[in-house]
């Protein structure tokens, strides 16, 4: 068993500039305490004690959430834990318990005013080891939260990713097969004796109409309408294949008219096969626009995840527009918003200037405040989310409100807490409105919660020169 002296205290790094006569004043006011593999020195609810000296074994620190043993973190021996001088944490909100044989030396609590008033090195080690433990845990509770705001978007952003990603796959497969079948009407183009400006002609008014795409969105009734008008100008016209063929034309706003005009290009032999080469055309066409749009979209996630995370940005305050931030977040949580039946109404200043912040921090606020108004209407089956920024003098201001269930009176002043949560093990670490309030903080603001059944606002103010 190690024997604790001035000497062995003195090899500690944490007291090896504190005078010999404060060490030895530390161990005349502490004792030896001894404890078994799996006893448990401090549960919640206990007065903290100590300071402890770990002199040999172990010591595990976790909470129970839902049932469920979360971990924090293991000390061994040369550590020192427990109640340090000007702590604000009096009361233990979690377990303590020994790894292996424990051996400890544990101070007097009810001495440590006096060690302040009369043995300042003593106390000024045992205070760096607290600034030190208060950093670190605050450091790993802030990566353990970035870890769970990208698990929050990771599952809806591989899903919107995945759509695109494999209609591209499917569009090109598709585009393959038909080019291999376009010489059929190729060949019918070769055969035809057409004048140089009847090649023109058809050329440049195929290309107009495909320029004219999306000009107009036809409602369904309008589409089967313009369907049954070109199947009879068709049938009028001997055109082969046309119900084959007319929904390509529709899809790209062919009317009776347009039609007409090609009419009066070519000889009345050479319009049917003009009509299916133009078909063609018009399908893949359509499947590069497809595969267009898939990739446009993935590009489009790929930059509001880069934009989200500040990937190229170092770690100072930017000027940036915040909506582009709320925006990229909303964009990331689209799936959950639509799996979630959740209407989005952007109520946004847009005369608001650039704000001086962490942007990337300032994403980790917006995304914990509307997942967490997403999963408070889940329990409705539906819901909307109102996303409101403005302007107050020098201050900018945000609203988060959601019309769920609300937030219980009881438990509104315990929401930003350190782990405090109301959801079940694995979803929730209870750091995440603790965190976005500390993230608040460093943008000299504050945040702010109103609740009643049906309306949940969350307000943050912070300066916008911060």
């Amino acid at each position: 068993m190690q024997t604790v002296t001035v000497s062995w205290l003195k090899s500690l790094e944490a007291f090896n500039n504190v005078p010999e006569d404060q060490l030895q004043w530390l161990l005349d006011n502490s004792i030896d305490n001894f404890f078994e593999d799996g006893e448990f020195l401090m549960q919640p609810g206990e007065p903290m004690s100590g300071p402890h000296i770990m002199v040999e074994g172990g010591m595990r620190f976790f909470m129970m959430q839902g049932g469920s043993r979360r971990e924090f973190t293991v000390v061994d021996s040369g550590n020192i834990t427990g109640y340090l001088p000007f702590s604000r944490g009096k009361i233990s909100k979690g377990y303590a318990q020994a790894v292996g044989k424990l051996h400890i030396r544990s101070f007097d609590t009810d001495l440590i005013p006096d060690m302040i008033r009369n043995h300042y090195e003593l106390t000024q080690s045992l205070v760096n080891i607290m600034t030190t433990r208060v950093r670190d845990f605050t450091a790993m509770q802030q990566q353990n939260e970035k870890m769970m705001a990208l698990g929050k978007l990771s599952a809806g952003l591989a899903h919107e990713l995945n759509n695109p990603a494999s209609a591209i796959v499917r569009d090109s497969l598709t585009l393959k097969k038909h080019l291999e079948q376009e010489p059929e009407s190729v060949k019918a183009i070769f055969t035809m004796r057409l004048e140089p400006q009847q090649v023109t002609g058809v050329t440049d008014l195929l290309f107009q109409q495909i320029s004219q795409q999306n000009a107009t969105r036809l409602s369904l009734k309008q589409r089967t309408h313009r369907e049954d008008e070109i199947i009879e100008w068709f049938d009028e016209h001997e055109i082969e294949n046309g119900y084959d063929i007319v929904e390509s034309f529709v899809d790209f706003n062919f009317s009776t008219d347009t039609l007409e005009k090609f009419n009066a290009l070519v000889a009345p032999e050479n319009l049917s096969d003009i009509l299916n080469w133009i078909s063609d055309v018009l399908i893949s066409e359509k499947m590069i626009s497809d595969i267009q749009e898939s990739a446009r979209r993935i590009a489009e996630l790929v930059s509001s995840v880069k934009t989200f995370t500040h990937m190229d940005r170092g770690q100072d305050k930017q000027y940036a527009d915040i909506h582009i931030g709320i925006r990229n977040t909303l964009t990331m949580l689209g799936y959950k918003i639509r799996k979630g039946n959740i209407n989005v109404i952007e109520d946004f200043d847009e005369s608001l200037p650039e704000v001086r912040a962490l942007i990337g921090e300032l994403n980790q606020v917006w995304t914990n405040l509307i997942d967490n108004a997403i999963d408070a209407m889940a329990v409705n089956g539906t819901g909307t989310l109102t996303v409101k920024t403005r302007r107050d003098r020098e201050f900018v201001e945000v609203f988060i409100v959601d019309d769920g269930p609300g937030i219980p009176q009881e438990i509104q002043s315990l929401i930003f807490d350190p782990f405090f949560t109301t959801k079940e093990m694995g979803k929730g670490t209870g750091m995440g409105l603790e965190v976005v309030q500390r993230i608040v903080k460093q943008h000299r603001g504050s945040i702010k919660v109103k609740s009643e059944p049906g309306k949940t606002v969350f307000s943050v103010c912070f300066l916008i020169d911060g």
